[in-house]
């Protein structure tokens, strides 16, 4: 029962350090199914994640940034949605308890001591999730994927001066043309006149708290028995607690209060399936990574990104320079060159486990 979230404790290391796991992709194609059909589940699975990834984060940008909705409540945002993660983990939890076979859940307990020994991954977890937000927030859905693209050079960063891990120039070379695409996407939104500086620093925020959260979820998933959905409940309980004083010290309560449709069905209805899309998103991503392999899955999660942009531009009728795109061009083939290397790299060490040093080819960041 434990294997799964296991593997996912795998996948999240694997995160931090761009590499692909070849037992997972061995262990994908393993099955005997027809080729047709494993094709067509592969087709639903990417798209599924495409779909729900894209509409979470047009449905985020439109709760929280609306011209319509007038709504200026981020931290509340973002608490309702983990409050809906909780309610759903224990609502799952429950109905596995209930109907055995029917849905595989691990059953979920609350306890104190748990809670506490998960609290610092919770505080990065709040990080991440309320800097994205409001990075979402101040820059527009076309420049979001930019604005967040650091997350693969602060886990170089992170992985040399907290696990010591030295970094291939090949990997280098990558991270540097991702810098360079965040640098020139700069510009060209600051010539365009549509430069947030707030937004652009949540968002380089969000790329460092998403490298710290797979560190520290690498440390913490022992205290939940390796389980994911474990350490997902108790890190969105974590964060409703913490959210509160955040709310009464920022006003948001009081913001609220005043909101003219605070009653409406509609409003809440959005904000619900806000909270739905945040939590299927771990789900699916966990699916396609099962059903095809964690390089897959982060090519995967580079093309979704390149789709989502050219939507937004779409979507907002906006127009954009060739240089503009040249940054986007930039950061999403940096991304996949350094997946890409990472992979390469973890290959070549598992065919030859001990190279001499005069063969190795990693530099110090």
């Amino acid at each position: 029962m434990n294997r799964a979230p296991l593997k996912r404790s795998r996948i999240l290391h694997m995160a931090l350090t761009g590499a692909s796991d070849p037992s997972g992709e061995a262990e994908a194609g393993s099955g005997e199914k027809p080729f047709l059909l494993r094709a067509v589940q592969i087709a639903l699975v990417v798209s599924l994640y495409w779909v729900t990834s894209i509409s979470m984060v047009f449905l985020n940008k439109y709760l929280l940034d609306s011209p319509s909705l007038q709504l200026d409540t981020p931290i509340f945002v973002t608490f309702y949605q983990c409050l809906v993660t909780v309610l759903l983990c224990k609502s799952l939890s429950a109905l596995a308890t209930c109907c055995p076979g029917t849905v595989d859940f691990p059953a979920l307990r609350l306890d104190l001591k748990v809670a506490r020994g998960v609290l610092p991954l919770s505080v990065v977890f709040i990080g991440m999730i309320t800097f994205n937000n409001l990075c979402l927030k101040y820059v527009g859905v076309a420049f979001y994927n930019v604005g967040r693209s650091l997350t693969t050079v602060f886990n170089v960063l992170l992985s040399y001066l907290l696990l010591k891990q030295t970094t291939s120039f090949y990997a280098l070379l990558t991270c540097g043309v991702i810098i360079g695409g965040f640098w020139l996407g700069v510009d060209q939104e600051g010539a365009e006149g549509t430069l947030s500086l707030m937004g652009t620093i949540f968002g380089v925020l969000a790329s460092l708290c998403v490298s710290l959260n797979a560190i520290y979820t690498k440390k913490v998933l022992p205290a939940v028995d390796g389980s994911i959905w474990r350490l997902t409940f108790y890190n969105n309980i974590n964060a409703c607690i913490l959210f509160l004083p955040l709310l009464l010290l920022l006003g948001e309560l009081r913001t609220l209060w005043d909101f003219a449709q605070l009653g409406s069905a509609d409003f809440w209805g959005m904000m619900t399936l806000g909270g739905l899309f945040g939590f299927a998103i771990g789900y699916v991503a966990g699916l396609q990574i099962k059903f095809t392999s964690p390089l897959t899955h982060n090519v995967s999660g580079t093309a979704k990104a390149c789709a989502q942009t050219v939507l937004a531009v779409l979507y907002y009728e906006e127009t954009k320079s060739f240089l503009w795109w040249t940054s986007n061009f930039m950061v999403l083939g940096g991304s996949s060159a350094y997946t890409w290397v990472r992979g390469w790299e973890m290959k070549k060490l598992q065919e030859d486990p001990s190279p001499k040093e005069d063969e190795k080819s990693t530099v110090g960041v």
